[in-house]
């Protein structure tokens, strides 16, 4: 558990946040300049806070009252940059085990041939940094991280230098470091797909304070968030159940709170939970179940709230056998349906606007159908 109450002034600029991070991935969100580096270089030990505590496990890392201030090399954290910071010097091997020989025997919870194998680098233990492209440079980072034996791993931006085609080569290999390797981790973002595919907790950041943290499940699903999780990011997140495939429509369907969702055809194993996000823009609403349409769902739902968006747009709020499913309309439809808080209407949703960049497994363990 990582218990953060830090304040530091930057020039005109205050960072003033307390933040829990348990297992898992915690992500921290935020525009440029709202204080995310700023947190977790403090955290790191590279830059000193003038007030607060940072406790990993219950073991002071600082704490201005106790006057202790531990220093990067002690406190036993795995940091990887926007870019490699590879030494240039040094084989691959090199960089993954110029941490490791510096952990006694005893502490070392890891070991090379379980990180080579889970980041798929062996066939670049022999060559050097220049050699390396992009994706491959951050692979053997982290690599070279998780051999330090850390305590909690700190991930700034890891894959912001990197282009598209990179970037999805590397997601996976961190999506899963946290459960393979039992090592929580503190990641810094400010894009949105990163947080849906990695996180399991979320804090907003703005202006160098926290906004909201709490489940990603519970924060992107909330239109009163919007201005911080990003206008053309709204929507709902939910959790379902793969059901089974249609190969021959190219279809999936899944189970959630709200009954079946058919999205197009991916592959999923049958019974795994998924992490679902369903843009407000994609969702319909209609008063009555429709007959002979294109759209393969119409979902029972009682309609929770209603409140104005941008321009002439309002953000409806459905609860759908206990899970939001959040839709954006304009306010001529909400006054042509009358609709209101606490009628019966259905949410509808075509299956091809569910992509595969919408569902990933990764979700929080305590999250419920």
């Amino acid at each position: 558990m990582l218990d953060i109450h830090l304040k530091r002034r930057q020039g005109d600029f205050l960072v003033d946040v307390a933040i829990a991070a348990g297992p898992g991935v915690t992500a921290l969100y935020g525009p440029s300049g709202s204080g995310k580096t700023s947190v977790i270089s403090m955290v790191a030990g590279l830059s000193r806070p003038d007030d607060g505590r940072i406790l990993l496990d219950g073991r002071a890392l600082f704490d201005k009252a106790r006057n202790i201030d531990l220093p990067p090399e002690k406190r036993r954290l795995g940091y990887v940059f926007q870019e490699g910071r590879l030494f240039p010097h040094l084989s691959v091997r090199g960089n993954l085990l110029f941490g490791h020989k510096k952990v006694p025997p005893a502490e070392r919870k890891v070991t090379l041939e379980d990180v080579v194998e889970v980041l798929g680098i062996a066939p670049l233990l022999d060559r050097h940094p220049a050699r390396l492209s992009g994706g491959e440079k951050q692979r053997v980072a982290i690599g070279r991280a998780l051999l330090a034996h850390p305590r909690l791993m700190l991930m700034d931006e890891p894959l912001s230098a990197l282009d598209p085609s990179r970037k999805a080569e590397v997601l996976p290999f961190i999506g899963g470091l946290s459960r393979q390797f039992n090592v929580p981790i503190l990641y810094v973002s400010h894009a949105m797909d990163e947080v849906l595919r990695l996180a399991d907790t979320l804090v907003l950041l703005q202006g160098g304070r926290v906004v909201a943290g709490g489940p990603v499940e519970d924060l992107l699903s909330r239109p009163d968030l919007c201005a911080h999780t990003g206008r053309a990011e709204a929507g709902s997140v939910i959790v379902a159940t793969v059901a089974g495939h249609d190969g021959e429509r190219g279809l999936t369907r899944l189970d959630f709170a709200g009954g079946p969702l058919v999205i197009g055809w991916m592959d999923l194993a049958v019974g795994a939970r998924v992490r679902v996000r369903i843009h407000a823009r994609d969702v319909a609403i209609a008063l009555d179940p429709p007959t002979r349409t294109s759209m393969r769902n119409a979902i029972p739902a009682i309609i929770r709230s209603i409140s104005p968006g941008e321009g002439h747009v309002v953000d409806v709020v459905l609860d759908c056998g206990g899970a939001p499913l959040w839709a954006q309309i304009t306010a001529h439809s909400q006054a042509l349906l009358g609709l209101a808080p606490g009628q019966s209407v259905h949410a509808l949703l075509k299956a091809v606007t569910v992509t595969g960049g919408d569902v990933t497994d990764r979700i929080n363990q305590n999250s419920a159908l």
